[in-house]
């Protein structure tokens, strides 16, 4: 998701307003080292600065206003502010700017009035009602203070200095000293107290107790911001947006909603999300009429920029292409140090270097996080102004999914070790054409791929197994820990080459079942003189052998009834023979077999020259 700079600035949240991720480290809490600074989005940062030239110039000049401010250089801010106000008088920024200058000049009264006219335009702008807050704070009326940072809460809960603000209020407020003159005469019930309006100013005395709670008006000027009394919790605050119930009917004080709680005028209207802060940017239904969208209409949120309609000039489709690829972007990710990819061509890049194609700058822990969060924003521009040019991308998007996903034709080899139906077979994946392989293998949905041992000729055997993925563990450097088992077996037709790993077109062995009653009750009965050959064998090796072989393969599968109901015949011929030390050149003559006879007559023979050895 993408913000403003200013908006994300750290010491404001500590997690995403819309997804709610962590934007810091373990957890949302700082580490001993400097945790990594807010990086621009290249490709954004270029389209705002084409796009918008008068706006960017206007949050240059926001910069150098709060340069003077952190300097303590208030009366030239002061200066500068209403300068640029005369300018332009909608601008939202400018007015919080002026009054921090105010409230550096002590001015309290006149820095009210401006927080209260930006609350008017734009009511669900949290820090705003933070700011008045603390201006009410510093004059000592904490009680209001207390009022205006729940309501700051209720827009935004992850909103950092307001919840440290009322941790330390309510400390106060419930300390024993304070809460034992509390239950002599309770400051924070007594109708007196409660319908007492404040002045801010020159009649601010002592005897203003900071305990004490008071309806919070705005000061010099008609606008009334509701009390946020009573329960405060998730359910009642949405319920406070379409109902008409008294929340001061509710009791205690429950977690605050991130739910707006709107004032009169507001209440029950919804909020759209804005791009910038000036006036004409504000989407606030002011008199609820458009509370619900009409049936049928979409929910995502308009796109319609409030700056103005973009000029068809300006929009170029080379803006929105992918430096790898050359081609419009498709799931674009950005990365931390701010430059922005197709999300499946970082990743054929991180496969081989952990850094940035383009500065180089180091990603290994954005490689081991491996959260590749596609830019909304970006996204929604190219759906919006390039929807043309999207679908052609994804129509060539599509065409090489299915190409990926056959699974007779262009199958994707892995030429490593021996597999066999039904036995697992764990691999360690560190290659970066392999890597590529099995993602791909994963977002297509076959989660499949051959497996073939190598051979001097034609680079791979003639005969193999289909492997299925059945979990795919990553390391934080991009290896993986593959865990696959044995499915069917294949004959190569033809061999290919994808992106630098093996493909083949195949087609699949199953063996050739025996009709004759005669023949097959000869079969069964040499199946059993065999399974139970085997089964003497294995209990007839070394403890410390057999305890290795469990571990790897599992236990061996359990004689079945009917030998020719699946199309690899029995199960524990496959898991004997991967067990076996047997040359792999042997064993790929035996899987290659589509006769059970002839099968079980190359592991009688293989049984019976071990256990020679064996009573030896």
């Amino acid at each position: 998701h993408t913000y403003c700079r200013r908006c994300l600035r750290r010491e404001l949240r500590a997690r995403c307003r819309r997804c709610r991720d962590w934007l810091l480290p373990a957890g949302g809490t700082s580490t001993a080292a400097a945790p990594a600074p807010l990086r621009t989005s290249v490709v954004l940062n270029r389209l705002v600065e084409k796009w918008f030239p008068g706006e960017c110039e206007r949050v240059r000049a926001g910069t150098r206003l709060e340069e003077l401010l952190a300097q303590g250089r208030f009366r030239e801010a002061l200066g500068a502010v209403n300068q640029a106000l005369r300018a332009d008088s909608s601008d939202m920024m400018l007015r919080i700017y002026r009054a921090e200058s105010y409230v550096g000049l002590q001015e309290y009264k006149t820095a009210i009035e401006d927080l209260n006219f930006v609350i008017s335009k734009m009511p669900n702008w949290p820090e705003v009602y933070f700011q008045k807050g603390k201006v009410l704070q510093d004059s000592g009326f904490v009680g209001d203070a207390l009022q205006l940072f729940l309501q700051c809460l209720a827009l935004d809960e992850d909103f950092l200095p307001a919840k440290l603000e009322v941790e330390k209020i309510l400390c106060d407020v419930l300390s024993p000293e304070k809460l034992g003159e509390s239950l002599k005469e309770s400051a924070w019930n007594s109708p007196h107290i409660r319908n007492k309006p404040f002045i801010l100013g020159s009649e601010v005395t002592a005897s203003h107790c900071n305990l004490q709670l008071y309806p919070l008006q705005s000061l010099g000027g008609s606008d009334v911001l509701e009390p946020m009394s009573g329960g405060l919790n998730r359910a009642q605050s949405a319920h406070a947006l379409n109902s008409a119930k008294d929340p001061a009917k509710e009791d205690g004080l429950k977690r605050v909603s991130s739910e707006p709680l709107l004032s009169g005028q507001g209440k029950g209207a919804l909020l759209k999300r804005k791009l910038s802060f000036s006036e004409q940017d504000t989407f606030v239904c002011e008199d609820g009429r458009n509370k619900h969208k009409k049936q049928g209409e979409s929910t995502k949120r308009d796109m319609t920029l409030a700056c103005g309609t973009i000029p068809g000039d300006l929009i170029d489709v080379s803006d929105f292409e992918c430096s790898l690829c050359m081609r419009l972007f498709f799931e674009p990710v950005t990365t931390p140090c701010g430059h922005t990819f197709c999300k499946g061509c970082l990743e054929r890049c991180l496969d081989h270097a952990p850094q940035c194609p383009l500065c180089k700058e180091s990603l290994k822990e954005y490689l081991a996080s491996r959260k590749y969060s596609i830019t909304e924003l970006l996204e929604e521009l190219i759906m919006k102004y390039l929807s043309d040019e999207l679908f052609e991308r994804k129509k060539i998007h599509a065409e090489e999914t299915a190409e990926h996903s056959n699974l007779t034709k262009n199958v994707p080899m892995f030429v490593c070790t021996m597999a066999y139906p039904t036995v697992p077979c764990p691999l360690h994946v560190f290659e970066p054409r392999y890597r590529l392989m099995i993602r791909r293998s994963m977002e297509t949905g076959t989660k499949q791929f051959g497996m073939c041992i190598s051979d001097s000729q034609n680079g791979f055997a003639d005969y193999g197994c289909m492997l299925q993925i059945r979990n795919v563990h990553f390391l934080p450097d991009g290896r993986s820990v593959v865990d696959t088992i044995g499915g069917k077996r294949f004959r190569v037709l033809r061999r290919g080459m994808k992106d630098g790993y093996c493909t083949a077109d195949i087609e699949y062995l199953e063996d050739v079942k025996v009709a004759d009653e005669e023949e097959l009750k000869k079969l069964k009965e040499l199946h059993n003189f065999v399974y139970n050959q085997a089964c003497s064998w294995f209990q007839n090796l070394r403890n410390k052998f057999r305890i290795q072989i469990l571990q790897h393969f599992g236990p061996m599968p359990d004689r079945e009834e009917n030998i020719q109901a699946m199309p690899n015949g029995p199960a524990w011929c496959w898991w004997l023979l991967a067990v076996l030390p047997v040359d792999p050149r042997y064993q790929l003559s035996v899987l290659s077999m589509m006769s059970l006879k002839d099968r079980l007559i190359k592991i009688q023979h293989i049984l019976t020259y071990f256990s020679r050895d064996q009573s030896k």
